[in-house]
């Protein structure tokens, strides 16, 4: 035997060593390629069906949103409505009322008055230019009236 021929039976060997190296690698991949096919359809089996229920839980949700923003208005517009109504009331009902409690008041001192027996006392009329106490009254009721 030469040189050239244990060369090439070495290499040979070599070369049928790797072979086999590889078709043991390509069979391992080829298991772990069905584990891998297995796993992603069990995961497509059981995922399709939660997509499909979170599909309709957001519809459903979206439409609970629409009613809700549909009450929403309603109360905003019935908010509003009733602080109109407030205010006109407030503005009717007031003027009348202080007007009532003012007679109101007189007439429960007009009955003390005579039942004690007092006289009337005699009123007295302050100047307004004269007076600082009346300037400032009628500053105050300006500023009441704004």
């Amino acid at each position: 035997m030469s040189a050239v021929d244990l060369a090439a039976v070495v290499v040979t060997i070599v070369c049928l060593v790797v072979v086999v190296i590889l078709v043991f690698a390509v069979q391992a991949l080829v298991a772990t390629l069905r584990q891998l096919r297995e796993t992603i359809d069990e995961l497509r089996a059981e995922s399709l069906p939660m997509f499909g229920d979170l599909r309709t839980t957001v519809t459903k949700a979206g439409d609970e949103l629409e009613r809700v923003d549909e009450v929403m208005g309603r109360v905003e517009r019935v908010v509003a409505t009733a602080d109109v109504a407030s205010r006109l009331t407030q503005r009717v009902f007031t003027p009348p009322l202080i007007k009532t409690a003012a007679i109101v008041k007189g007439a429960g001192r007009a009955t003390l008055s005579l039942r004690r027996g007092r006289s009337r006392k005699a009123i007295t009329v302050h100047s307004q230019r004269g007076s600082a106490r009346s300037r400032g009254l009628r500053r105050s009721r300006k500023s009441k009236v704004r």
